[in-house]
């Protein structure tokens, strides 16, 4: 019988943590290693972790799920998630959450760095595009083996909002973006369709472009109404590409990558289709853009650029 692979979850305390550790579970991926700190001495994961391994008999998935805070427990894990952080609150922008975010990632990147030098990473905190970059940094690790989640869960945005719209099947809308996570992430109408019939056919240009606005806009939309930021989307998302890696899908789906030249992005990591696989991101898969896309493109990557120079201002080792 194949052993099943091992996956680590850092943060998993949290809710979008808890999250993908329960999908990763349901779905049979593998055994979840389940990361997070003590508060008052008290392992607050461990909880969470028994709570979901309940579910097993009834939810029929074997798995077996284990909570701690000791990150040697993460060895021998073929993808690692990235989840801790601080989350957004009401009138707060990603960006807002550099300062504490910088000092956390980098410390879960050293730890796997040491215990898990072999998994490919997939970071989840914000602001993404700079964690990326900061995980990068601290790990070491080949470009190919470190991964942002963004570009799955503002796709999957983007597509629910046409399908409210047009009353479709989501499994029938296609749709792309590129770019930065956040508001000037870079939605691809030209590159949408419904069951490969172009988007156009059944939105008006002039509500395409509001349901473009409201996708770039969708993890504030989620703050205003809930008070923090959004968790069941964000993870569903995460645990999409963890299913690609584990499985080796080969599956083309948008994430953030190192960008060496790739849509005139250098030294970056920005959202892109990318093949991914066993090997992480196997594969940028260039497109051609118009004018105006290439133009916003640029807008996006130059923001991520401007985050990733805080970044360094932060903590110069990460230069």
């Amino acid at each position: 019988m194949p052993k099943r692979a091992k996956i680590a979850v850092i943060g998993a305390g949290g809710n979008v943590g808890a999250s993908v550790a329960l999908w990763c579970a349901i779905k049979e991926l593998g055994d979840v290693v389940a990361v997070d700190i003590r508060i008052n001495d008290v392992l607050a994961v461990d909880g969470r972790m028994l709570d979901l391994a309940q579910c097993g008999p009834m939810e029929r998935f074997d798995a077996n799920i284990t909570a701690t805070d000791d990150y040697s427990k993460i060895a021998g894990s073929e993808v690692v998630v990235v989840t801790a952080g601080i989350p957004r609150k009401p009138g707060m922008s990603r960006d807002d959450l550099i300062g504490t975010n910088v000092k956390i990632v980098k410390s879960v990147s050293e730890n796997i760095r040491k215990h898990a030098p072999g998994a490919v990473v997939i970071v989840v905190s914000n602001p993404l595009d700079a964690m990326v970059y900061t995980a990068w940094k601290a790990t070491g690790f080949a470009t190919h083996k470190i991964i942002g989640q963004a570009g799955c869960l503002d796709v999957a945005r983007f597509k629910t909002f046409i399908a409210m719209e047009t009353g479709f099947s989501v499994e029938d809308i296609n749709a792309l973006l590129l770019g930065g996570h956040g508001d000037d992430m870079v939605p691809l109408p030209r590159y949408t369709n419904i069951a490969g019939i172009p988007v156009t056919q059944f939105i008006s240009e002039a509500r395409l472009n509001e349901i473009v606005e409201r996708a770039k806009a969708g993890g504030g939309e989620i703050v205003k109404k809930m008070g923090t930021s959004g968790y069941l989307a964000p993870a569903s998302g995460t645990v999409q590409m963890v299913e690609a890696i584990i499985k080796d899908k080969k599956r083309i789906l948008p994430c953030a990558a190192y960008c060496d030249g790739q849509f005139a992005v250098k030294g970056l990591f920005v959202g892109v289709p990318v093949v991914l696989g066993a090997g992480g991101v196997e594969k940028i898969i260039e497109i051609e853009l118009n004018e105006n896309e290439s133009a916003l493109m640029k807008t996006s990557a130059d923001h991520v650029r401007e985050l990733v120079e805080v970044v360094k201002k932060l903590d110069p080792t990460l230069g």
